[in-house]
């Protein structure tokens, strides 16, 4: 089992983070628009938001990349 180096932990994580705040929140239309990005009905950019297990699958299966990730709420990233 290979590990994972603590700092290497905690610069994905910030990297992560940083993508976060750069993105535009759409809560929980995230699966509406990435599909409206996908098949340019709308513009592209960067999205984040909430999506269920199920629609996320749905969204992959679709050939939409979507990254499913742990991202603190917007009040606890500095």
């Amino acid at each position: 089992m290979q590990t994972v180096e603590p700092q290497a932990a905690r610069q994905f994580f910030q990297q992560l983070a940083t993508m976060a705040k750069q993105a535009e929140n759409v809560g929980e239309r995230l699966p509406e628009e990435a599909r409206r990005i996908h098949y340019k009905e709308a513009p592209a950019r960067n999205i984040r938001g909430v999506a269920t297990m199920e629609e996320t699958r749905e969204l992959l299966e679709e050939g939409i990349l979507v990254l499913p990730a742990p991202v603190p709420p917007e009040g606890e990233t500095h």
